[in-house]
Order: structure tokens, then sequence, then C-alpha cells
């Protein structure tokens, strides 16, 4: 496989990486989500630092972003992940290298505490985590209902070694 290259995310990639984001919510073990939003409600609840995606051959294959957790300016330095890498390229280390990429372009932009909500039965991304620095640090049972079914999350976070010490 040639290189992956990771790259800012433009408005120009949204309907590549809506694409991707909706495959990860049909699987049902990646988000309580049920649609994808467009791309202004997307936009609109991401920072605008640290939007990646993940390019093969010119084409988008993966994307990771970050959220705010509060509005709170005491938690300014605490952002969500997401990462979400197309089915077709799964076990290839794209999303290691989409979760490195988004460490390191937190902390240029001062963020000391990434977490990640992840459904327990979703294995793998747990230890995609677990592999960059993140540590379980919470069990939350029957958090939510997916469709009819309810889910338990595991709470990840990892604090930087970095930034806000």
């Amino acid at each position: 496989m040639e290189a992956v290259i990771i790259r800012p995310m433009l408005h120009e990639h949204w309907e590549r990486v809506k694409q991707i984001y909706e495959s990860g919510i049909a699987t049902g073990i990646a988000t309580f989500e049920t649609t994808a939003p467009g791309w202004e409600k997307w936009n609109d609840g991401h920072l605008t630092f640290a939007r990646l995606v993940a390019l093969y051959n010119n084409e988008v294959v993966g994307w990771a972003a970050l959220s705010p957790v509060s509005s709170r300016c005491v938690y300014g330095g605490v952002a969500e992940v997401s990462v979400y890498v197309d089915e077709s390229y799964k076990g290839k280390g794209i999303g290691k290298l989409l979760l490195k990429t988004l460490v390191t372009e937190s902390e240029i932009n001062n963020i000391w505490t990434l977490q990640a909500g992840i459904f327990t039965d979703n294995i793998a991304s747990v230890k995609l985590h677990e592999s960059v620095g993140f540590r379980v640090i919470g069990h939350r049972e029957k958090i939510g209902k997916l469709k009819d079914t309810w889910k338990d999350n595991y709470i990840l976070e990892r604090r930087s070694k970095i930034v806000g010490i």
C-alpha cells in the first residue's frame, strides 16, 4: 500500500467524510447518531482546528476531528475525539495515524485532555485508542438506547504530558 497522507479537512472533503461517517453509523457500534448531519451542523459542532482527513491516492479514506466537551471556559482544554475509517481500509494503520496526528494537533492548540466514549462492543476502537495513550477511566451501563437496544460504553481519556502540566 502506498503512503497515506494526513491533511487538514476542507469543506470540499465533506461529502466523502459524510459517506464514511454514515458507514460507521450503519455498523451500530460507532455512535448513537442514526444519521449524519449536514455540513453546517457538523461544522458548528466541531473545533475549527485538528480536523483531519487521510488520503490514499487522493481519495479520503478516513477522518478525525475534535468536539468541545463543554462551553464553560474551564473545559477549554478538553475535547472529544471522533475517528472514522472507510470499511475497505480498516486494519491498515490509518486510524492510528489519524489519531496520533490528532493528538499532536490537539497539543499544538492547547488541548490537555482528549476523551472518547466508545461502545463496549467496539473492541477495535478501544484498542486503537489505548495504542496511542488513552486509558479507560469508566464504564457506563445502559447509558443510552440505539434504536431499541441499551448500549454500554467506556469512557477513555488521554492526558497530555506537555500541555497543561
